[in-house]
């Protein structure tokens, strides 16, 4: 599908690959790892066509197209959305807008004229090519597409213009997807996606027809989505064939067992060496010394991965609280008639995890400023003994001074005794030497997110409120936040789009949606599962927890084992669930019968057409040409209805 031949690229004096040979077969799924700056970007952006090389060349197969879809900078406006999406279909348009050409002139022209044939016989092809290719289902796939990124059936008359930036991306992605190019070239595609979304697109690009190659920072997408991992490192690319978790396990190995060889070679070229000092000056040891000195050339030195830089920090030791931390009664919030969180109850208790999930838009950051302390319209919040909270809000990064320094940012909030530790925790941080005097206006998203959350570490607090702490860290950054918010001894209440993060730390997940909570007593796995309607076992650990709808109902501590009433309750309603599941079966069933069915008529119609001296008789044309027109609308509804009892 694409072969990359002796490819090099420099940028600004520095290169960034070179004498690159790669290959991507079809259907493959393959993720670009690497450092920031490695390269990744600029080499799909190379494939697609979007900047040149240094040198080398790419070959794609016969008649293939690559289409990239960069991190963000696309904005669309003076078309609605709907129109946009299907404007990507540009091919299967100008297909259907011929075929209304060709039975419009089939229709008026005589059928005894020379042409008549060779007009009928190309509408033929051409409706053949048009349903084999989906036009007839195009409607269908258009609305499955944005409504998998989220968009709602009202945001399909709304102008592309009046969607924001991360819905800007959505916009750009749904064209790409419906283009369904031969090589898709995705750069961090769930940047500006919520849980819900990105797990849509991985089912979606877990059947792609095409191949993939992508740029991420979600390690739970890419486990999902990719089986080789493309590492992009010391100028060349690496290939491991696993999931991103295989490949951290094989890249330690492999880095192991470079370390080993390349000591073991500097002992010989260190013994080699060693023997030319000591013998070059002796005339009957010359040839010997020539030999050796022949020998170091032709060693191919071993290149060791640079190390790489992580953060290392850990959180002040929490002040005791009491048991209950947080706790709202019937709360309320609306911002003018649009009701978010309706009279909603929770607790939270001391040492919990809490992830808020849902949508986006559906209330996580508004219920997050209400807990640190914003407004609401009717009901309590009560904010338990002892308790000192600290709050990351979402765009917390940006209310950072720009026109400060890295280490006057930290200064201006850091109490006394902390002042002689800010080196130190900048350091931690990845600030070091003269980066502490950058201003923060020139400061990436990844470094202001860190220097945000620097300042968590300079007061002691016991709550800790985090509303999107993973946004713009890298794979490496989130796994250290992880490792230290799991040794933090407080209470944690937060939002992530990191699916794996949220896996990793989360002990109860509360799905935010229609106005109210619903508590999932366990890990994201069990959440999904439940979600699902699969039935948990219980683990050798303990059960994971329940579930119980927090909607107008106060939550209750964890209990030590489900209640008789409720293991009652998820048995009806895995019940219920599989009823459905099989009712659904059989309407799909019988949809793909009547598919099979209206197919073989429009085949044996088109047969009847084809035959010589069908339209002598012109009534008899007109009236099979009505015929096959209502045969294809049925059978697009039959495929919409089909797609709708799918999703």
């Amino acid at each position: 599908m694409l072969q990359l031949v002796n490819l090099s690229k420099d940028f600004a004096g520095r290169t960034l690959f070179s004498d690159l040979s790669w290959h991507l077969r079809k259907g493959e799924r393959v993720a670009l790892i690497g450092e920031n700056g490695a390269g990744k970007s600029t080499l799909m952006k190379i494939i697609a066509g979007l900047e040149e090389s240094s040198s080398g060349e790419i070959q794609l197969a016969r008649g293939a197209k690559a289409a990239y879809l960069p991190q963000d900078g696309i904005v669309t406006s003076g078309r609605l959305l709907f129109h946009e999406a299907r404007s990507a279909l540009a091919e299967l348009l100008a297909m259907e807008e011929e075929l209304h050409r060709l039975g419009d002139a089939l229709e008026q022209l005589p059928h005894n004229r020379a042409e008549h044939d060779s007009l009928l016989h190309r509408y033929g092809e051409l409706q053949e090519q048009f349903r084999h290719r989906g036009g007839y289902t195009m409607e269908a796939e258009i609305g499955t597409v944005l409504k998998g990124l989220g968009f709602s059936q009202e945001d399909w008359h709304r102008d592309c213009g009046q969607f924001s930036g991360g819905w800007q991306m959505r916009i750009a992605l749904a064209r790409l997807l419906l283009q369904k190019p031969d090589v898709l070239l995705l750069d961090e595609p769930t940047n500006h996606l919520d849980i819900e979304a990105r797990n849509w697109l991985e089912g979606y690009l877990c059947s792609y027809p095409g191949s993939v190659i992508l740029v991420s920072h979600d390690r739970f997408f890419m486990d999902q989505v990719c089986s080789r991992i493309a590492e992009v490192w010391n100028h060349a690319i690496t290939d491991y064939h696993c999931s991103y978790s295989s490949y951290l396990v094989q890249r330690e190995e492999r880095v192991a067992a470079l370390r080993e060889a390349k000591r073991l070679q500097d002992d010989e070229v260190q013994k080699t060496e060693d023997f030319i000092k000591r013998f070059r000056y002796q005339a009957n040891k010359a040839s010997l010394v020539q030999s050796r000195i022949k020998q170091l050339e032709k060693i191919e030195r071993i290149a060791l991965p640079p190390e790489r830089k992580k953060i290392r920090f850990q959180f002040p030791q929490a002040p005791k609280s009491g048991r209950i931390v947080l706790e709202l009664a019937g709360l309320t919030r609306a911002y003018g008639p649009k009701l978010v969180l309706d009279k909603v109850d929770l607790t939270v208790e001391k040492g919990e995890r809490v992830a808020l999930v849902g949508q986006n838009g559906a209330g996580k950051s508004t219920l997050m400023a209400v807990l640190a302390g914003g407004e609401y319209q009717g009901g309590g919040l009560n904010v338990g003994h002892n308790v000192v909270a600290d709050y990351f809000a979402q765009d917390q990064a940006n209310v950072l001074d720009a026109d400060k320094s890295v280490y006057d940012e930290l200064y201006r909030d850091c109490p006394y005794e902390m002042v002689p530790k800010l080196r130190d925790i900048l350091g931690a941080f990845l600030f070091s030497g003269d980066d502490i005097h950058k201003k923060v206006g020139v400061l990436s998203g990844g470094e202001r997110n860190r220097l945000a959350l620097a300042k968590m570490l300079l007061r002691p607090s016991n709550l800790l409120l985090m509303d999107e702490p993973t946004n713009h860290l890298d794979l490496f950054s989130k796994e250290v936040l992880l490792d230290a918010l799991k040794g933090f001894d407080g209470t944690v209440v937060f939002v992530s789009h990191d699916r794996h993060f949220v896996n990793g730390l989360a002990t109860r997940i509360v799905e935010v949606g229609d106005g109210g909570l619903t508590n999932y007593y366990g890990d994201y796995e069990y959440y999904l599962e439940k979600k699902e309607g699969v039935a948990i076992q219980g683990q050798a650990s303990g059960a994971k927890g329940q579930e119980k709808t927090a909607t107008n109902l106060a939550p209750c501590p964890l209990p030590l084992a489900p209640q008789k009433e409720e293991r009652l309750k998820d048995r009806e309603e895995q019940k219920r669930i599989k009823r459905e599941e099989q009712a659904r079966g059989k309407q799909q069933q019988a949809i793909e019968q009547e598919i099979a069915a209206v197919e073989r008529q429009i085949a044996a119609l088109e047969a009847e057409m084809n035959g010589p001296g069908f339209f002598d008789d012109p009534e008899r044309g007109l009236e099979a040409g009505e015929q096959h027109t209502a045969l294809n609308e049925r059978l697009e509804t039959l495929y919409g209805a089909w797609e709708q009892v799918s999703a």
